[in-house]
């Protein structure tokens, strides 16, 4: 006979956030208002306690809230928003300076099955399965943009089908659901562990994580154009292996402010670090000079009637960005590289991800 704990396990595996207690977390303020500097983003990805944690995680997300939208009835609780044709969904608030509609994309793609119509893992049913809910005709152009590109990449063998559709209205959940990964954490780990979704993902995306990350004197190979279009988000492959460019002031790092260091990444070869960086007023992470100075490699580059020097990694042969003589005084460069080409790896977190020797750079 199983015990209570098991018990839980087995119904939280099965029915997912039905297993929900009543009164465990307190109320999440209700976000009336946004101010100039925050914008919205509607995700479905099926239990919304694993996106609502998801999402707030992301450096320049404010705030994720859990409710229910899409359907056709009014006022919808967690006892009857299915039958109003109603999915579970997170109502994401963000800084557009710090992170992007298209940045926050990434993020939804890489903690969902965007290939199973019938819902999300352990949780079956329409009411949880993923959607795109776009606020306007630009989220709606690159939400759709992103869906092909991610179709493109091969990562998955069948087809992607989370669906695009227009916003219309969303409805807060219940207090209880609110930061429930917060309020009950116990509880909270062992649904996500059974439901699946973890094993799901990293088996999906382990290439992603835990890949070569060498110091100075490191190796790594570089994987094949497949494996890249796998690994990479749609954004950084354009970036770093078709020498793109992001647009100004909408990448992810250029108004970061964070005391740590910046790596390749795909590589994890260190790059750049937060003590040499600068507001060039261009929009995009600016730094004096590199980490690693072996690590960035120089070349010319005659592209688009111009004569530039491009920078890129050795190991990973990612495109980064240019190097300009116009930066402060000394040594008076300016190494203007694309946040997509970059991982930030803040202080706090060196040692645990394996840079502990560069700790030294911010005592």
């Amino acid at each position: 006979m199983m015990n209570a704990l098991k018990i839980f396990v087995f119904l939280a595996a099965v029915f997912g956030c039905q297993v929900a207690g009543s009164g465990q977390s307190e109320a999440k303020k209700n976000m009336k208002k946004t101010d100039a500097k925050m914008s919205v983003a509607t995700f479905a990805g099926g239990c919304f306690w694993c996106v609502e944690s998801d999402f707030e995680k992301v450096p320049g997300v404010i705030k994720a809230i859990s409710g229910y939208t899409g359907g056709f009835s009014e006022n919808p609780t967690y006892e009857n928003y299915g039958q109003g044709g109603h999915v579970e969904a997170v109502q994401v608030f963000y800084d557009p300076a710090k992170i992007t509609y298209a940045g926050l994309l990434d993020i939804f793609w890489k903690h969902i099955d965007p290939t199973d119509p019938g819902g999300q893992f352990a949780d079956r049913g329409a009411h949880y399965r993923s959607a795109i809910f776009y606020h306007d005709g630009e989220q709606k152009r690159i939400a759709e943009k992103s869906r092909a590109d991610l179709e493109k990449s091969g990562r998955f063998p069948k087809p992607v089908v989370t669906e695009i559709l227009k916003f219309t209205k969303f409805y807060e959940a219940e207090d209880y659901h609110q930061d429930y990964y917060r309020q009950s954490p116990a509880r909270y780990k062992i649904y996500r562990s059974g439901s699946g979704r973890d094993k799901f993902l990293k088996q999906v995306w382990e290439s992603d994580e835990g890949q070569a990350r060498p110091g100075p004197g490191g190796k790594y190979r570089k994987p094949d154009n497949s494996t890249l279009k796998k690994k990479l988000t749609p954004l950084q492959y354009e970036v770093t292996q078709k020498c793109g460019t992001e647009p100004a002031f909408h990448n992810e790092y250029w108004d970061n402010h964070r005391e740590g260091i910046y790596v390749d990444a795909g590589s994890g070869e260190p790059l750049f670090s937060s003590r040499d960086k600068f507001d060039s007023g261009t929009g995009w992470p600016s730094f004096t000079r590199p980490l690693e100075p072996g690590n960035v490699v120089e070349k010319e580059d005659k592209s688009h009637l111009m004569n530039r020097t491009e920078v890129r990694s050795k190991q990973g042969d990612s495109h980064l960005g240019h190097v300009f003589p116009d930066g402060p005084q000394p040594p008076g460069l300016r190494f203007c590289i694309n946040s997509a080409s970059l991982r930030f790896i803040p202080r706090e977190d060196l040692e645990k991800e394996g840079y502990g020797e560069y700790l030294k750079l911010f005592k």
